[in-house]
């Protein structure tokens, strides 16, 4: 099995330890982790923004499919560039030919239904054309006997050209920002994590991350073909935590999926929620496990200073010990709130409206959460790790 690579149901291996750096909070490491989710990426672009302008520069950015894009152009280019890159990124991925889906109405206010449709030309429009600089439709359609043998309805060379041009690799593999990006082994069926603190990456890293099928094709990386990993997983958190480096991390967890919701009422919301439970998928899960595994630690950190030294020095101490992380975690959630009227299709939804929508709500949800300036603070030993969320609303259900 690759270093890089664990089983689909067991993580089995370990990022490489974070060294720590300085920054502008208590912690020694900062990690941005950034879930797939399309056009909704737009939103963690907003986020970074909010965070540049209160200096909470991140050591450490993670991503899964749009958000590896969205971790390489941050890593990949100059502080002072990040977000101008960033943003002619979602510029040219939002850009329209077609007035009827595009910034014909944004300067209107449309009610629900209304925007309904609006949002269904937009997304048909990608359907049809493609996405400028990210993708196109294959020619002739692989649905057709003489298409030869396509595997995916679009072509992502497109993309290649876009993070050639947006995003400097060799400043990534100089390791002035960590870089890691997820995507799964399609032959094996594994989960790999490609990392600038082992690997040398390039566009092709960040291209398999977002390989979704039957969309895009998979991309060959070392002989082997690769997939998007949120086929897997869709969220880095898991890799991020699992460094257990021992110092104190302040991880933003930016998610495009929210995994609280209503009980659907119609088929097409039934969709919709179908989509957000399952690439929400591992974020709550992964928070909740190493809660509970730092938890044990904190308790064996404890009474290991209480063992008599010749208990302490036993083999199965001794082991326990290695397994033991004094640091301490802030894991700060920030989760997008679909408006109602963003049904199943708000993923591959480029309009130039909506990206702008999705940046100033990350911006906004993003100073929302700034404000309360506990999470800047080292957490209590006994409230190791505190995990803070100040945008999700708890779900009601009726009676």
């Amino acid at each position: 099995m690759n270093k890089r690579e664990d089983t689909a149901l067991h993580t089995a291996w370990k990022a490489p330890a974070e060294p720590p750096k300085p920054c502008a909070t208590e912690f020694e490491s900062i990690a941005l982790v950034l879930q797939g989710g399309g056009a909704l990426g737009a939103y963690q672009a907003g986020v970074y923004e909010r965070l540049l302008e209160a200096d909470i520069e991140p050591t450490w950015v993670s991503g899964i499919s749009i958000g590896a894009i969205n971790s390489a152009i941050i890593a990949g280019n100059a502080r002072e560039t990040r977000v101008a890159r960033l943003r002619e990124f979602w510029e040219l991925a939002s850009a329209t030919s077609d007035g009827l889906a595009g910034d014909a109405w944004s300067g209107l206010q449309l009610v629900d239904p209304l925007r309904i449709w609006v949002n269904g030309l937009a997304a048909g429009r990608v359907l049809l054309q493609g996405v400028p600089g990210f993708f196109t439709p294959r020619q002739p359609p692989p649905y057709l006997p003489w298409s030869g043998a396509a595997t995916s309805y679009y072509d992502t060379a497109p993309l290649r050209t876009t993070l050639e041009r947006l995003v400097d690799f060799d400043r990534i593999n100089a390791r002035e920002t960590r870089l890691s990006v997820g995507a799964v082994n399609v032959r094996t069926g594994n989960f790999a994590y490609f990392d600038n603190a082992v690997d040398r990456i390039g566009p092709e890293h960040i291209m398999a991350s977002g390989a979704l099928p039957p969309g895009f094709d998979a991309v060959e990386i070392d002989g082997e073909r690769y997939w998007d990993g949120g086929m897997v997983s869709n969220t880095p958190l898991e890799w991020v935590l699992s460094s257990r480096s021992g110092i104190d991390t302040l991880v933003f967890q930016v998610d495009l999926w929210s995994a609280h919701g209503t009980v659907p009422t119609d088929l097409a919301s039934v969709a919709t929620r179908m989509k957000e439970i399952q690439y929400s998928s591992r974020t709550r899960s992964a928070t909740d496990s190493f809660r509970r595994t730092e938890k044990l630690r904190t308790a064996f950190n404890e009474l290991l200073a209480q063992m008599p030294p010749e208990l302490a020095a036993s083999p199965q101490a001794r082991l326990l010990a290695e397994a033991a992380d004094p640091a301490l975690y802030n894991i700060v959630e920030l989760v997008y709130q679909s408006p109602t009227y963003e049904g199943q299709l708000k993923d591959f939804e480029f309009s130039r409206r909506t990206m702008k929508e999705h940046w100033q709500a990350g911006y906004a949800d993003a100073a929302k959460t700034l404000s309360h300036d506990e999470i800047l603070r080292l957490p209590h030993a006994d409230d190791n790790p505190a995990v803070h969320d100040f945008l999700t609303v708890p779900v009601r259900e009726s009676a």
